[in-house]
């Protein structure tokens, strides 16, 4: 890590704003600035809707974070969340071309945030939420759906995204209909809310979620207002089946919870903190399990781990391990396709044509290939042409 340390500090920063337009003239400084702008403006104020035509607004999202959920490090403060920001920013220019910028927002107020969008978003065309804490990164995505630019919380939706592509390839290489598949979602978070819904919406009917109290069902009196919400898709759980709500030790190995929830279950997705996926609860799966370990930096299991208790098909968040199953394939052609398209709010359908079409761009997956590379120059424009 002390090379990333390095290579920062040498830089001081991933980003920097360059202009399209040499100010070494007069005549081109008269353009730019004034008096030229007036003209601009004033064309502006008659044509609102020419912003997008005159100005960077047509090209530009903003990342908003107030640092509370960072990676897997937790609530780090807009600081510290500055060049996790950067990073993503760098990732909307290199991969989709996008003109991105780090908004490091210092309060953890759900209306001053709300509020703070508000008032910036004249100069953007989309907002991407980022690194912010369950439940208030969705009281502010709900908040913010009549902006009139799109606003998506991507540790969500596009997480969603290509669990779901990571999910049909893998399924296929296993020779098991995803629809059938009994899943077993660990972590009620942002993300984990967001791949049930997304997972359900795509017709599977078997599947259980887990928060660090043990399985979210009709029968917890602790739910949440967001977790209750879950309660419709999920399936009925038997007072048997409920016997394990001993709960799951807060950010420790779980107890008789998981290895209930997975007893014959074909897809087991951890989005939740590290070392939880033993022997015991992989061999408590149907055959030929697949194990979506996502936690970041360190996953639920390493790939070696799994293999030796025998996954078929394991996935991390990593870009060290094969199938990489990360929010960073799906963003940048998400939001290209948002924003070219000037679509204003974001659907279940766009996302599951985005997550249909990104596995489609693997013919013939295999145990170590189930998802397109980052890398992959088809991956953005896919994505994007899949909006509507």
């Amino acid at each position: 890590m002390s090379s990333s340390l390095n290579l920062q500090r040498k830089l001081h920063g991933k980003l920097f704003i360059r202009s399209k337009i040499k100010l070494n003239t007069r005549k081109n400084l008269s353009l730019a600035y004034t008096p030229g702008v007036a003209e601009v403006v004033n064309y502006i104020y008659k044509n609102k809707k020419s912003v997008y035509d005159l100005t960077i607004k047509c090209n530009s999202i903003a990342v908003v974070t107030d640092g509370s959920a960072v990676l897997g490090l937790g609530n780090v403060g807009p600081e510290a969340a500055l060049p996790v920001m950067e990073g993503k920013c760098a990732i909307f220019k290199e991969f989709a071309g996008i003109d991105a910028y780090p908004i490091c927002l210092n309060t953890q107020k759900t209306d001053e945030i709300v509020s703070t969008i508000k008032n910036i978003s004249p100069g953007f065309a989309a907002i991407n939420l980022e690194d912010i804490s369950a439940p208030r990164c969705f009281e502010i995505e709900n908040s913010l759906q009549n902006l009139g630019i799109p606003v998506m919380h991507d540790d969500q939706h596009a997480t969603a995204v290509v669990v779901l592509a990571g999910l049909i390839n893998a399924t296929r290489v296993v020779n098991k209909k995803l629809k059938d598949c009994k899943v077993v979602i660990v972590g009620a978070g942002a993300a984990g809310t967001a791949i049930t819904k997304l997972l359900n919406y795509y017709g599977i009917k078997k599947l259980l979620i887990l928060d660090s109290q043990g399985i979210i069902s009709s029968k917890r009196n602790d739910l949440t207002a967001y977790k209750k919400e879950l309660l419709s898709i999920l399936p009925n759980i038997s007072e048997t089946d409920l016997d394990c709500h001993s709960g799951l030790p807060r950010r420790s190995a779980p107890r008789n919870d998981l290895k209930i929830a997975t007893e014959k279950a074909d897809i087991l997705i951890g989005v939740s903190v590290k070392n939880i996926f033993t022997r015991e609860i992989i061999n408590s799966m149907n055959k030929n399990p697949i194990v979506f370990a996502l936690a970041n930096p360190d996953p639920e299991i390493i790939p070696s781990q799994a293999q030796k208790f025998g996954v078929k098909i394991i996935a991390t968040g990593r870009s060290d391990y094969p199938n990489q199953i990360n929010n960073a394939l799906v963003f940048p052609g998400f939001f290209k396709g948002l924003i070219e398209k000037r679509i204003k709010q974001v659907t279940m359908e766009m996302k599951l044509r985005a997550a249909i079409n990104l596995a489609g761009l693997v013919k013939k997956p295999k145990t170590n290939y189930i998802i397109p590379s980052i890398f992959d120059k088809r991956v953005v424009p896919t994505i994007a042409h899949s909006l509507e």
